[in-house]
């Protein structure tokens, strides 16, 4: 569970603080060391770093050719890096992390947004949220490259991805869970039409 100080703090704020929580729960860890490595499809078991020194430099041992995601967001490392030098000890920094995350977050969230026409309507909202956090986990969305992709801009509606949560007003279907696996299944979109005839699923 993040500290609301620190959301307030280093969070991006075209992000409302529920949304910030909901990403890191959904997709983050809770040790700002935290280091992922992914090679293939496959986990690479990497040793557990205890300082921030210690981390960098196991990034840097793992980044070519494999993806490597760290810290409290979980960011991909070396994006727009060049040489693994050039990564930093911000990179697994908690304020500095999530400030990162957050606002690449808020991009994805931005491309996903205009993909659906920019939608305000409440019940495309979780799928919407779902879309990104689907996208932030793969790193596409269809077919682009997230986190290289340009910035759209706008502002996203994200009101109820949230507000059933702060409120504890959760449906009988659950569906402001967030679906713990990828892929994003229709069914699990949180929507509130029934689509189990579409999907052929009983």
């Amino acid at each position: 569970m993040l500290e609301a100080a620190l959301i307030k703090e280093c969070a991006d704020p075209s992000l409302k603080p529920a949304i910030v929580e909901q990403f890191v729960q959904a997709v983050g860890s809770d040790d700002p060391l935290a280091i992922t490595v992914k090679s293939g499809g496959r986990l690479i078991l990497v040793p557990k770093p205890k300082t921030p020194k210690e981390a960098i430099e196991i990034v840097r041992a793992n980044i070519a050719g494999s993806v490597v995601r760290v810290g409290l967001t979980q960011i991909p490392a070396g994006i727009g890096v060049k040489d693994a030098s050039e990564l930093k000890v911000d990179l697994v920094e908690p304020c500095a992390n999530l400030r990162t995350g957050t606002a690449m977050f808020a991009k994805i969230l931005r491309i996903v947004a205009k993909w659906y026409g920019n939608p305000t309507s409440e019940e495309v909202l979780p799928q919407l949220f779902d879309d990104a956090i689907h996208a932030w986990r793969t790193g596409k969305f269809e077919g682009e490259s997230v986190f290289q992709a340009e910035d759209p801009g706008g502002t996203v509606a994200q009101r109820t991805a949230v507000d059933a949560d702060d409120a504890g007003e959760v449906d009988a279907n659950g569906s402001s869970e967030m679906p713990e696996e990828t892929p994003v299944k229709p069914d699990d979109a949180g929507i509130r039409i029934d689509l189990t005839r579409i999907g052929g699923q009983k």
